[in-house]
């Protein structure tokens, strides 16, 4: 699920600007040289992107050899119904065209392992491997971790999570391990060593499970590509290669493409240098930076600067604190939505006032006609609106929070998969530890021990029912394992998805041991069922569910049952991509934005300038950036929970205040209101109320 938010208020689907128009004819219909379109927020980039789609189609591309790469399927879905409703639209419709879908578009993820499973035999992989998600990922890290003996050391050795950030920060950022242990992680420099040495032993034992990680899925198609024969035969599938986002590529998703498509022939890209927010995934904004000089000649640059979204005062106030970034491609964004009304600098006394003023102002705008749901607060960091959510639930205001547990992060969808997956491949041992201590009266030990019995054996599954087991689960473990001779069997009566429907109904025995609430998690089960039959295959099932899963659980999926309409409340990563008409962006101090941990680096900073770009550029109408003069924190080391002097972010300084109202809450008195200097004396009072709390 991703933030409720509203339409664009214009750019209907068949309409171009002249810039759009020519990114879109870029070539006519051949492959020619590389495009880079930049594509300011709220542009219409996505309608850019169709058209130049359905262009190249109604020029005779074939749509087998398009490749259309996006971060999220729900994109590609979206781009595949825009270009169809372009194809069927306008003087030159063609509707015979709208009926060839696209064979190749999704995520890099999804792209990755799908040709990864046809050139299997080619490049030494099972083509039935099975792909874990980062939990299981993590799981299989720790089990090795375990066994190399770094969990029973004097001293700390990191945690599981934090093995395997790094080794996906190595693997993505094509780093050598001691650079992204300095740059990210020096608290485990000391570890080098036996870093490098569980690595090392966690690759052999996926390549002995035949599992892939995430990471994996690009770092074998990256290897795949650099060899220039397999490179040049895996890019001639493709004769036009069009990347959506592509800020947000890491170091081998670039690596990708100049394999593919070493002289860009055929390949645009679309993005926005100010919108790189995810350096934390891996991606980096040079990739974007250095596009048009990775190709001989240059790609060809087209900026779109329209923006269909925001009123011309919001975009002014955004183009000034984006204009001081180190290094960009120029762009101004401009509107036709002409506004007197400035985006506000609001000044508050403390996290307390700040939370009261939002409430008071989102209350006024609801009762203007502006609906709840068309209001959003970001934030920094989730725990940042902790004050917020309190003044929200005292005042019964409902709200929906973006960046809650994930469906497939849930306990009971992890375990119906797991089974399923070791079912699938029984060499993955951390589906089949986790499937066997579903069983009352199996623990670790005796997980552990069928599990080395089967792996080490050729008949694998075959031998479950010989496993010694306690006494007390000898009946359960036969009806197991009459479930997994039924799930392994590949026979026309076994056909998907009534396999599923098999595991589902075993599982739903163990669910009510399981869980106290398990009649609420039957309803992630039911909804994983319905998902679970739209797809063809087990095999695809589990690649496509772990590469593109739903974001959320039932019990969190959509809006508060009690009200139909509900306030957003949103991390500013969650929030890219969306709108709404009015936005406040709490916390607009140092500290918060840019954070503290972002400081430690010029990158880090240059980073959070555009995160907070990103959150302006969100707003159609009204934008507030909240300014308290002092917040509270909690669980800092050695200091303790106390409250901290903020100053206004240096993002915004004191040159760019024309582009900003600049207003206190609460108000001044009224004998100051209407005064020549009344904006001064209502600064001097607010920091004398300051200073009360000194």
């Amino acid at each position: 699920m991703t933030p409720t938010a509203t339409a664009p208020a214009a750019d209907p689907p068949d309409t171009l600007n002249a810039e759009q128009r020519a990114a879109v004819e870029h070539g006519g219909g051949e492959p020619c040289g590389p495009l880079l379109i930049i594509a300011g927020a709220g542009s219409g980039k996505t309608n850019t992107l169709a058209h130049r789609v359905a262009h190249l189609l109604a020029h005779g591309a074939d749509p087998g050899r398009i490749l259309l790469l996006t971060f999220s399927r729900r994109a590609a879905d979206e781009m595949n119904r825009r270009v169809k409703r372009i194809l069927t639209r306008g003087e030159a419709a063609r509707p015979w065209l709208a009926q060839a879908a696209l064979a190749w578009s999704g995520t890099f993820h999804a792209v990755g392992a799908r040709l990864l499973r046809e050139y299997a035999g080619r490049i030494g992989l099972d083509p039935a491997f099975t792909i874990h998600d980062r939990e299981d990922s993590a799981d299989l890290l720790n089990l090795v971790r375990h066994e190399c003996g770094f969990s029973a050391g004097n001293r700390r050795f990191p945690q599981k999570t934090t093995c395997l950030a790094i080794y996906s920060a190595v693997v993505n950022g094509r780093a050598p391990l001691v650079e992204v242990l300095q740059a990210s992680f020096p608290w485990c420099a000391e570890w080098q060593a036996e870093l490098k040495q569980l690595f090392r032993a966690y690759v052999e034992a996926k390549q002995a499970q035949q599992v892939l990680d995430y990471d994996d899925l690009l770092l074998y198609w990256a290897q795949m590509v650099a060899d220039p024969a397999l490179g040049g035969e895996v890019g001639a599938l493709f004769s036009h290669v069009l990347v959506d986002e592509y800020q947000d590529t890491n170091h081998l998703q670039a690596a990708i493409l100049l394999g593919m498509k070493p002289d860009g022939r055929g390949l645009t890209v679309v993005g926005d240098d100010a919108q790189s927010i995810y350096a934390f995934r891996g991606a980096t904004v040079r990739n974007i930076l250095d596009f048009p000089a990775a190709f001989e000649p240059p790609a060809r640059v087209l900026t779109l600067e329209q923006n269909y979204r925001s009123t011309q005062a919001i975009l002014a106030a955004a183009n000034a604190v984006i204009a001081l970034a180190r290094e960009r491609f120029t762009k101004n964004l401009w509107s036709d939505r002409a506004s007197g009304a400035r985006p506000r600098l609001v000044s508050v006394r403390d996290d307390a006032d700040q939370a009261a003023c939002i409430v008071d102002t989102l209350l006024a705008r609801r009762e203007e006609g502006l609906r709840l749901k068309h209001q959003a607060v970001l934030f920094r960091a989730a725990s940042h609106s902790a004050r917020l959510e309190l003044e929200l639930t005292r005042r019964n205001i409902p709200f929906v929070k973006f960046g809650g547990l994930k469906f497939l992060e849930a306990a009971h969808v992890k375990d119906l998969l797991a089974l399923i997956r070791w079912s699938e491949n029984p060499r993955d041992r951390v589906s089949g530890f986790r499937t066997l201590q579903l069983l009352a009266g199996i623990g670790p030990k005796t997980a552990a021990r069928v599990l080395d019995n089967v792996c080490a054996a050729a008949q694998g599954c075959a031998l479950l029912a010989d496993q010694p087991v306690p006494d007390g689960a000898r009946d359960a473990w036969r009806a197991f394992v009459d479930l997994i001779d039924a799930l392994a069997d590949r026979a026309p009566g076994a056909a998907w998805p009534a396999a599923f429907d098999l595991a589902c109904a075993w599982y739903q025995t163990q669910m009510a041991r399981l869980f106290d609430d398990a009649a609420v998690r039957m309803l992630d089960i039911q909804q994983l069922g319905r998902i679970a039959a739209t797809y063809p295959s087990r095999q695809r099932f589990l690649t496509e569910l772990t590469l593109d899963p739903p974001d959320a659980t039932s019990g969190e999926a959509g809006a508060p049952a009690l009200d139909e309409d509900y306030l957003i409340l949103s991390t500013m990563h969650s929030a890219k991509g969306q709108e709404w008409r009015a936005v406040t962006v709490l916390n607009a101090v140092d500290g918060c934005i840019p954070s503290d941990i972002a400081i430690r680096s010029d990158a880090g900073i240059e980073e959070e300038r555009r995160l907070l770009y990103v959150a302006m550029t969100r707003a159609r109408d009204h934008l507030d950036l909240m300014v308290p003069q002092r917040f509270y924190v909690s669980q800092q080391q050695g200091l303790g929970d106390r409250h901290v002097f903020a100053g206004r972010s240096h993002f915004i300084p004191n040159r760019l205040l024309a582009q900003f109202e600049q207003i206190s809450w609460p108000a001044p008195p009224p004998e100051l209101r209407g005064s020549p200097d009344s904006r001064q004396k209502a600064i001097d009072l607010a920091a004398r109320m300051r200073g009360m709390w000194d």
